[in-house]
């Protein structure tokens, strides 16, 4: 059985076709699964899916009228599956619940400094042999207090490299992380952890719930020389208010690895295109602001913990097994 891969980046390629070597044949694609590229899976009964793919009602159909029985996304979110019309069509839809938590903290981290120590506008002085100081500084970190919003397996990887800081910690979450309380974080609830943090880093999933969370009124209530770092999901921020905020000259530095409107952009060259989003194109003018393309989890070790639990999921899937991994069909109620 061959399966078909959208969404393949030419780093994944050579993992992906010899972690499924000896198990099946897959056909690599780098274009993503949407709309337009859908009718290429006719045939396949085993799609995987990347992060960045559109699996809405008319995609989900086109697969299911092809033959795709299983849907396998490398990933672990998987707000862009309609699990209901999935559900619907009988479609199998399987997900990576986890995977090396150190990859996002480690890189959250990264976007952190490099908007405190103002590394990229240095580097960029640098290239041109301009190597004054104006502008630069930075300040330290210890003994300042960052805010960790959501203080799972992610939350708490990035609040330990936190605590190595020195910093004070404040949390926020469903439920506590009994890890992070014994780093001695404080939970407190979102509006404190807004106004006492100097660092806010959002480790949320994006749900109905946490649709900007970083809202106009959250923003508002930030200090004026906080950083903000999202490596999470880009739904969790309002960008047009983030954009106000910046133009009126607020906030030490933003970085963001993920944004609400990526689909279509990411992971994709548009350096010889107009890009016609307003948003994204002010938010990247500001020389406060770094903005990554959804990278923070692609490291060797992670990718390849994701795409071996991808070929987990489809030897469960040709077996009959269900794991903690399988999203559609729902597991039954007890």
């Amino acid at each position: 059985m061959e399966i078909l891969a959208f969404g393949v980046q030419s780093d994944e390629k050579p993992l992906i076709e010899k972690a499924f070597a000896g198990h099946h044949e897959v056909r690599c694609l780098d274009v993503f699964l949407n709309e337009d590229t859908a009718p290429i899976a006719a045939g396949y009964e085993i799609v995987s899916s990347s992060v960045n793919a559109t699996l809405n009602n008319r995609v989900l159909q086109t697969l299911a009228a092809g033959g795709t029985q299983l849907i396998a996304q490398r990933s672990t979110g998987f707000n862009n599956i309609d699990l209901q019309v999935a559900e619907r069509l009988g479609l199998t839809v399987a997900r990576v619940s986890s995977y090396s938590p150190y990859s996002v903290a480690e890189f959250a981290w990264t976007l952190a400094m490099a908007v405190n120590r103002r590394i990229v506008r240095a580097s960029n002085r640098t290239r041109d042999f301009d190597f004054r100081l104006d502008g630069l500084m930075g300040r330290d970190l210890r003994g300042r207090t960052v805010g960790v919003l959501g203080t799972g397996k992610i939350g708490e990887a990035f609040t330990r490299i936190a605590h190595g800081f020195g910093m004070n910690l404040l949390g926020w979450d469903v439920a506590r992380n009994p890890a992070c309380v014994e780093l001695g974080m404080t939970y407190v609830e979102k509006d404190e952890l807004f106004a006492e943090a100097d660092l806010i880093s959002l480790h949320v999933p994006l749900l109905p719930a946490t649709q900007h969370i970083i809202g106009a009124d959250a923003l508002r209530m930030m200090k004026d020389d906080a950083i903000l770092v999202n490596s999470s999901r880009g739904g969790l921020i309002d960008t047009e208010a983030l954009v106000a905020e910046l133009r009126a000259g607020r906030f030490t530095g933003v970085g963001l690895d993920v944004y609400e409107a990526e689909a279509g952009l990411f992971f994709l060259d548009k350096s010889l295109e107009v890009v016609e989003d307003d948003t994204l194109a002010r938010l990247v003018t500001f020389p406060n602001v770094v903005v990554t393309s959804h990278q923070a989890y692609y490291t060797v070790d992670a990718v390849g913990q994701i795409i071996d639990t991808t070929v987990r999921n489809v030897l469960d899937y040709r077996a009959g097994r269900r794991s903690e991994n399988v999203l559609v069909p729902a597991a039954p109620k007890s």
